[in-house]
């Protein structure tokens, strides 16, 4: 993760380079006007290339009855480690018209169309084709 996808406004305290996943979930996701636009429920990791793929946010819903779930690049979302949550620069209208899925069928991102829909939704380029090349792709959940 690059320094400028971190935000940290306290020059006092040092921001931490590598965390592990596990601690991430659970985390929330803000955007830009400090709307809370839900959690994240799953860091994915594509298997050949140890890369993450994507984060699963989860918005909606009460009590998480009802949530649904979102496939957002990783490459969208920024720390905030002042606040130690995400930052994804999106309003909660588009989020709600973002493609979603359920808890119960998972998306496959062995499957080239769905994840181009992905990263072309929040205007990101594909963790696969940001090399310059094409990197194999493993398969999804």
């Amino acid at each position: 993760m690059q320094a400028s996808k971190i935000k940290k406004l306290d020059s006092d305290k040092r921001f931490r380079r590598v965390l592990a996943a596990s601690t991430l979930a659970g985390d929330k996701v803000r955007n830009t006007l400090g709307e809370d636009l839900g959690k994240i429920d799953e860091i994915m990791i594509d298997i050949p290339t140890g890369r993450v793929a994507y984060a699963v946010l989860s918005f909606g819903g009460i009590l998480r009855m009802g949530n649904k779930l979102f496939a957002v690049p990783w490459s969208s979302l920024r720390v905030d480690e002042d606040e130690k949550c995400f930052i994804l620069d999106v309003d909660t209208k588009m989020l709600e018209t973002a493609p979603g899925f359920d808890k119960d069928n998972w998306p496959d991102m062995a499957d080239a169309g769905w994840g181009a829909e992905i990263f072309s939704y929040y205007h990101a380029i594909p963790y696969w084709d940001d090399a310059g090349g094409r990197i194999s792709r493993g398969a999804g959940r």
